[in-house]
């Protein structure tokens, strides 16, 4: 039992300190499995700000640690999310400090098709979910682009075709960003490009284009996978600019598509969308202006029948004026007589206060009042009351004069006015015309004559001059004996 308890025999095994034997595990684990592939799931992800990815590599049953140094994340073209299986490259190590080994991952792509699909349709559900597929986001093409903006390789097919669809329907400027179209560097590649485009300013000495094509040949989903990249997608969400995604064949599905406002199926259907046709809109204006000249027509024929038809239901201006032209020559017939009358009317009416005002009716009067106020003074003498009369008769003086000459004016004004009237009367009255050597000719009824016709036709005339009348034999002897004997007519006589 005592030799349980004893030490045993170490011999010649060496001793080895902690490090040692970390750093002999480490060769040993890097001598054997310098470089390998591991096939997993990816884990948790630690993603520092040094640039470095920490991540497990996982199956059913084991987890190991990875890491991903700056410069290699950098260069993956596909980057790691957690869940997603992937083929890993490279080469073993271990970690002293905690005890553990893991591999330095030099190459990392997906296992197969189903994990790039299963990527795929998650970042597809985080886009839909934040509202970047809803169709009341996207914009309205512009009919006619000024600049379009083409995002595409510069030396494929795809921008030959671009170009030669939009010469052939309707030629616009053409801006081209050239990018990679499949690689690492393709999605930061487009990400700038769909940025640069919209950071131009309207009207620089570079042009903002009016749209933006995005566009690339057909391939494997391998190949187009930079175009299934969350940053292109969110950079053509928030693109200014209405944006047509091209991107592969018919057949052919990418991310882009359904942040795009517009999905093209091909790249030359993309260029279509872009220009309408230019013949056709010319096509179309012609017929547009040719209806536009036939409106106008059948407008101004219809418009020409209407006025017609008012034409001959509206009366002559002959017509209107027959009315009107006959009241005033009866007004005018009636204006001389009116104006005596008026004269008339008011000589009558001012004979009344002209008669009451005469200044003898009111001397007398003043007089016989004066006298019964002698009288009554002699009776009282009283000087006061003297003094009052004396007073009295004064104001009564003055009061008397001051009617006189109000009395004067009152005649004098209706007496110029009449004398207007009389004045009026005399130059519209034809007497004064008869005055200044004209005549009037009558016939035997009394009719005035205007024409030679009726002198001639009439048996008498009767001549009116200004100091009287005369009468002379009609006919047409008659008259031109009358010329031939009469001296020369004065300036303004009818003979």
């Amino acid at each position: 039992m005592s030799d349980l308890f004893e030490p045993a025999e170490t011999g010649n095994t060496p001793e080895f300190t902690v490090s040692e034997l970390s750093g002999a595990v480490k060769k040993v684990i890097e001598g054997e499995f310098s470089f390998v592939r591991v096939r997993g799931e990816l884990g948790r992800i630690s993603l520092p700000k040094s640039g470095h990815v920490y991540l497990d590599l996982k199956d059913d049953s084991a987890v190991m640690s990875g890491i991903i140094w700056r410069g290699v994340a950098q260069r993956l073209e596909v980057q790691p999310e957690e869940g997603m299986e992937v083929i890993v490259t490279g080469r073993l190590t271990t970690y002293p400090g905690q005890s553990r080994y893991q591999i330095i991952i030099e190459d990392m792509r997906p296992a197969g098709l189903g994990a790039l699909m299963a990527m795929l349709e998650k970042r597809k559900a985080l886009l839909q979910a934040e509202g970047l597929f809803d169709p009341s986001r996207k914009r309205p093409l512009p009919f006619l682009p000024e600049v379009i903006g083409v995002i595409t390789s510069p030396t494929g097919a795809v921008i030959r075709d671009i170009l030669h669809r939009l010469r052939d329907r309707f030629p616009r400027k053409v801006l081209i960003w050239p990018v990679a179209v499949q690689g690492q560097n393709c999605a930061p590649e487009v990400v700038r490009a769909i940025e640069g485009f919209n950071r131009l300013r309207p009207g620089g000495a570079l042009p903002r284009p009016d749209l933006l094509i995005v566009a690339r040949g057909g391939g494997s989903v391998e190949d187009l996978w930079g175009f299934n990249e969350e940053s292109v997608a969110r950079a053509a969400a928030a693109s200014a600019i209405p944006l047509i995604s091209a991107v592969g064949h018919e057949t052919d599905t990418t991310l882009i598509d359904f942040v795009s406002d517009r999905r093209a199926p091909t790249p030359t259907a993309a260029a279509e969308m872009a220009v309408p046709v230019r013949m056709d809109l010319l096509a179309r204006v012609a017929e547009a202006q040719s209806r536009l000249t036939r409106a106008q027509g059948q407008r101004l024929e219809v418009r020409g029948q209407r006025l017609r038809d008012l034409v001959r239901v509206m009366p002559r201006a002959e017509t209107l004026l027959e009315g009107p032209r006959q009241r005033l020559d009866l007004l005018a017939d009636r204006l001389p007589q009116a104006l005596i009358r008026g004269v008339d009317r008011r000589r009558l009416a001012l004979s009344g206060p002209a008669g009451a005002l005469r200044p003898g009716l009111l001397t007398r009067l003043l007089a016989l009042r004066g006298e019964a106020l002698g009288r009554r003074a002699d009776r009282l003498s009283l000087r006061p009351i003297q003094r009052d009369l004396t007073q009295g008769r004064a104001r009564l003086e003055v009061l008397a004069e001051r009617l006189a000459e109000a009395g004067a004016r009152r005649i004098a004004m209706p007496r110029d006015r009449l004398a207007g009237l009389e004045r009026l009367l005399q130059t519209l009255s034809y007497k004064g015309t008869l005055a200044r050597g004209y005549a009037v000719v009558r016939g035997e009824d009394g009719q005035v004559l205007t024409r030679q016709a009726e002198a001639q036709a009439a048996a008498v005339l009767e001549i009116e001059f200004a100091d009287g009348r005369v009468k002379a034999g009609g006919g047409t002897v008659g008259v031109k004996s009358a010329r031939r004997s009469a001296k020369p007519p004065e300036q303004g006589s009818l003979f």
